[in-house]
């Protein structure tokens, strides 16, 4: 089976192949749009779209990033900008997206409203939502969120959403449970107007591993190790990591990380076949977070990495070979996005 043939074809009929959902969006009677901030490579949007929402304007800094959306959607109104320089004011949307970077507050007197947060791209996030006022907003983060500043960011952020007038819940998911043949667990927030339900989707039946993701995975370009991290990592079998090498060789490859606790499995770590990939970060051949091919001594292709964030294979990315990689490893996976965006026209076709 070629490569395209593989994404053409409609999934449901192949249960143990369930890579990527087919274009079939949710049968309802509403008609959702959306505006996302922080857009990057398009992962969360392509989701939604693939359940049935359509994402009429996105707004994205990274030229790079900003070409790949234009490139694959040129019907997509892409906003090429400092998300602090654009009004909102005169656009209208059911749902507002977007992924902003944790960042920290000035916390004095702990009851926080918009203006506290001003500098920062939440507060951008929460201008967005205020100017807009969807009817629901979902806003990505990172698991660290939960536990910045003693959990006193994440506070701070529901506090000020709920000010807008929203009913605001959270809950820290984990893609390998929705159809993502990678562990990563990302915090989403959602806000509802009142009269609105939102419920979190189900996790999935079965785990994909990378098997499932690397299956007739096109050719395409990637990095290299240097030679010395490729001898190390030669010396890892399948599924392990630095605890399969050598102690002098530990030592000499982790240094003051070999003292330090934890478990550090993401160091020097080869994936096997037959389990989902770690996260992916922005650069396969990051120092010390390593994601080595099951067979191969060499870090994921482009085109493997994207399978692993569960892009489709036609999605192309434009820009240098590191700017792919970060724009891939940034992404919401298409399949976690897709998931959620059936949650979300489920709760907005049935809004009382």
């Amino acid at each position: 089976m070629s490569a395209t043939e593989f994404t053409q074809l409609n999934l449901l009929e192949l249960p143990d192949l369930p890579y990527q959902h087919p274009d079939v969006p949710l049968q309802t009677k509403v008609t959702v749009n959306a505006i996302e901030l922080f857009a990057g490579a398009g992962g969360l949007a392509l989701g939604l779209e693939k359940a049935g929402l359509h994402t009429q304007t996105l707004v994205e800094i990274d030229k790079d990033a900003v070409g790949t959306l234009q490139y694959n959607r040129p019907h997509w109104k892409v906003i090429h900008d400092d998300v602090s320089r654009v009004c909102f004011q005169d656009m209208s949307a059911d749902v507002v997206t977007g992924g902003f970077p944790c960042q920290a507050f000035s916390y004095a007197g702990k009851k926080l409203g918009l203006e506290d947060t001003r500098g920062t791209l939440f507060y951008e996030f929460a201008r967005c939502v205020k100017e807009v006022q969807p009817k629901l907003f979902l806003a990505e983060n990172v698991r660290g969120l939960i536990s910045h500043r003693k959990g006193e960011t994440l506070q701070a952020i529901i506090s000020v959403l709920e000010s807008l007038g929203y009913q605001v819940q959270y809950r820290l998911l984990n893609a390998v449970n929705y159809d993502v043949p990678q562990k990563r667990e990302r915090v989403i927030i959602i806000g509802t107007r009142p009269g609105i339900s939102f419920r979190y989707p189900q996790p999935s039946d079965k785990i994909l591993t990378l098997r499932h993701a690397l299956k007739d995975v096109p050719p395409s370009e990637g990095m290299k190790y240097s030679p010395k991290k490729a001898a190390v990592l030669a010396l890892v079998p399948p599924g392990g990591c630095w605890r399969h090498l050598p102690e002098d060789i530990q030592k000499s490859y982790m240094m003051k990380n070999y003292y330090l606790g934890g478990g550090k499995t993401g160091i020097a770590r080869r994936i096997a076949w037959d389990e989902p990939s770690l996260t992916l970060t922005t650069s396969p051949s990051q120092k010390q977070t390593e994601r080595c091919h099951p067979d191969e001594t060499r870090p994921f292709t482009v085109r493997e990495y994207a399978r692993i964030q569960t892009f489709p294979d036609d999605w192309q990315f434009m820009g240098g070979i590191g700017s792919q990689y970060k724009q891939i490893g940034n992404a919401v996976p298409v399949n976690l996005a897709y998931h959620l965006g059936r949650a979300i026209l489920h709760a907005l076709s049935h809004e009382s």
